[in-house]
């Protein structure tokens, strides 16, 4: 376990997000559709007890008006202080823009919720892991960030 995750997070539910933004991505891409879902396990592996796992935005893309029914549940969940943890294949995937990003992190700093992707886990309230998180978000936004399948995303 990461010391990064305490009791007061693990007494609470883990949130694993799922997203792909096209149907075609849905259908051909899934192995990264797999990797995603396995975050329950890795959820579990850190001493989560109850894990729910929203898939409600696949083949939404977050370029659009559209709204991700998902992303309001979490971002719901997460004010609520429902959640002790939001997992992500990568963070900065969860949110569409750079605005939603950091609503989604300012409401993680208040309700103490880490963030948890591939790479590892942030705790926005501190100041290194919030700044990585800010230029996770950043780089998503610009269109600077690719998957860890290696294929570039949209936002």
């Amino acid at each position: 376990m990461t010391d990064k995750i305490n009791d007061r997070h693990l007494s609470r539910s883990a949130f694993v997000y799922v997203r792909q933004s096209t149907l075609q991505q849905v259908r051909n891409n899934t192995k990264s559709g797999r990797r995603q879902y396995a975050l329950e396990g890795r959820a579990r592996e850190l001493g989560f007890k109850s894990v729910v796992v929203i898939d409600d935005d696949l083949g939404i893309s977050g370029t659009g008006t559209r709204e991700r029914a998902g992303f309001a549940r979490l971002l719901t969940a997460v004010c609520n202080g429902d959640f002790g943890a939001v997992f992500a294949l990568e963070a900065s995937s969860l949110a569409r823009n750079n605005r939603d990003w950091h609503h989604l992190i300012d409401l993680c700093v208040l309700t103490e919720t880490v963030a948890v992707d591939a790479e590892g886990v942030y705790d926005p309230r501190l100041l290194n892991d919030r700044m990585l998180l800010g230029l996770k978000g950043t780089m998503f936004a610009t269109g600077e960030a690719v998957s860890p399948d290696g294929f570039a995303r949209d936002a």
